[in-house]
């Protein structure tokens, strides 16, 4: 790939100058450096517009390739073993991990090169041999002397009988590596430390000059194996700490820091205006600004801040935008869905009439019933001071007898629903509902399975909010209701999904997940036509 020449504007590092962690007895040896940046930008970008391009190394990635590849103690071998790399997404992480790994794998001189892709799990560390895989694909020089085996993830390189092979999640509990390169990647995501520990600890001690190559976005749990390297990594930096093996690399805002401005948005993503789009960024900020939930994200994936995974997401003045009257008697006879989250015997069970707006002016209105075992009532007010038997007598929250929850006056309960309102699908988390599933089903209600994950629920959940924001949907201020949005906590993954977690919340969120499923009914089954329940059971009297 001789004569492409790097993009007009594309930066280049300029008057390199070696990291202040080079130990005096150490030199730069700058042919080396030369080696590994020629070779890799050599390669080729694998994603997006920068597909089939060469892969030009912007300043930071050159800056830390020739201070990892170039610096090397008197003997000639690299003075860091270990390179932690902490920054935000969308910067090409998965292509600069898989380029080094190539390297390792090809140009290191490294005899029978064992190099090896790690993660959470296979799927995530495939991530990053994909990217490695089409590189390969894309370059002649490289597939002449290459055995690329996509069904088990390994590429071997007949040139030094060297492999690089993604690790299953089960290596763990293994031992036995003789490791010469290793890739570790979204560290954050590691349930604990025991892979880290097998791929690290003595592994690399038959090889004269090993290099792990961890590369992560922050994450979540203080109390993880990534934050331990974290904070190594900021006490190297600040000069806490001392280890010349270990090089230290932290683009991220800490807590004191502002992450409204944008000239910090520059300081912790070095790519910004290149491979990220500052437009992109304002947009995402802008959301932000309107949903806790997406502010949690903005900070954690785009300024990598260390923060919790969940975060108190309906401000009170956001739930009440909804405090308006409903007009009962209008919506009689009127189309809409229910979400039902049903409790174990002992606790609250929840369902939720969602009636979707029928022209642009209208709002969703929200209609929850709640039910609780009657003699749980007093002990409840004891223990959580919540008032309970206010509500009760309010009409707010319905009780069956005795100290469970008596199912079927619940479905009859439903079934007299269905009578007053156009129940077009019930929406039920698949756990612990089959008999009442088939109960209603037999009253004609078509009941559709509801999953609690992120698949199912974070689409939904992002559009609650942003109808709460707006102001457009109306639920006179239930009391009940209410109290559980004030209990909301959210549960966010790495790739920004969400979902309300009950575990986290600290206290009963039912009728939330409830109006959420019936939320998502509304909208999945907007614009089409529907016929009635009792086109096909009738019309039901009950005397």
């Amino acid at each position: 790939m001789a004569k492409e020449t790097r993009p007009k504007g594309y930066p280049k590092l300029k008057n390199y100058q070696p990291t202040r962690f080079m130990l005096p007895t150490s030199h730069y040896d700058k042919k080396k450096a030369d080696r590994a940046v020629t070779f890799i930008e050599n390669l080729c970008h694998t994603k997006g517009k920068w597909s089939g391009t060469r892969f030009w190394l912007l300043p930071w990635q050159e800056q830390l390739i020739r201070d990892i590849f170039g610096i090397v103690k008197a003997d000639g071998n690299r003075q860091f073993r270990t390179a932690f790399v902490e920054i935000c997404k969308k910067v090409g992480k998965s292509e600069l991990a898989a380029a080094i790994a190539l390297y390792l794998l090809y140009a290191d001189n490294e005899p029978s090169a064992e190099v090896y892709g790690a993660a959470a799990d296979r799927q995530q560390a495939s991530i990053v041999f994909d990217v490695a895989r089409q590189m390969v694909e894309m370059s002649p020089a490289l597939m002449k002397r290459s055995k690329l085996m996509s069904a088990t993830k390994r590429i071997v390189n007949y040139g030094n009988a060297g492999f690089y092979q993604v690790l299953s999640a089960e290596v763990g509990s293994k031992h036995g590596f003789s490791i010469s390169g290793l890739v570790f990647d979204e560290i954050h995501t590691q349930p604990n430390r025991q892979l880290y520990d097998v791929l690290t600890k003595g592994s690399s001690d038959a090889r004269q000059n090993p290099l792990h190559f961890i590369i992560t976005t922050a994450g979540t749990d203080r109390h993880s194996i990534a934050y331990e390297l974290h904070t190594k990594a900021v006490d190297i930096l600040e000069g806490r700490r001392v280890d010349p093996t270990f090089y230290p690399v932290v683009y991220g805002l800490k807590d004191d820091e502002d992450w409204e401005d944008e000239a910090n948005w520059y300081k912790v993503n070095p790519s910004l205006g290149y491979t990220v789009d500052i437009e992109r960024l304002r947009d995402a900020y802008r959301e932000a600004k309107q949903n806790p939930a997406d502010e949690i994200t903005f900070k954690w994936l785009r300024m990598n801040m260390w923060v919790s995974s969940t975060t108190a997401w309906i401000p009170d003045a956001v739930f009440m935008k909804g405090n308006e009257e409903i007009d009962s008697d209008s919506l009689k006879g009127r189309e809409c869905y229910a979400g039902l989250d049903l409790s174990s015997t002992g606790d609250i069970t929840a369902l939720v009439l969602m009636f979707p707006p029928r022209d642009v002016d209208e709002k969703y209105i929200l209609l929850p019933f709640f039910w609780v075992p009657e003699e749980t009532i007093p002990q409840r007010v004891r223990s959580a001071s919540v008032p309970y038997d206010v509500w009760e007598k309010q009409g707010h929250i319905l009780t069956t007898e005795g100290n469970v929850i008596h199912y079927d006056f619940i479905e009859h309960f439903i079934e007299e629903l269905g009578e007053k309102y156009h129940i077009l699908e019930i929406a039920f988390d698949r756990w612990g509902a089959t008999q009442m599933v088939q109960d209603l089903e037999g009253m004609g209600f078509t009941v559709v399975p509801f999953g609690q994950g992120y698949s199912s629920m974070s689409a939904p959940t992002k559009e609650f909010y942003k109808i709460l924001m707006e102001g457009r949907m109306v639920h006179v201020g239930n009391p009940v209701l209410r109290w559980m949005a004030g209990n909301v906590v959210i549960d966010t993954d790495p790739a920004g999904n969400i979902k309300v977690t009950k575990a986290r919340s600290k206290e009963k969120i039912d009728g939330i997940v409830a109006a959420i499923m019936a939320l998502d009914r509304c909208i999945r089954n907007q614009g089409q036509e529907r016929g009635s329940v009792y086109d096909t059971r009738g019309l039901m009297v009950i005397v």
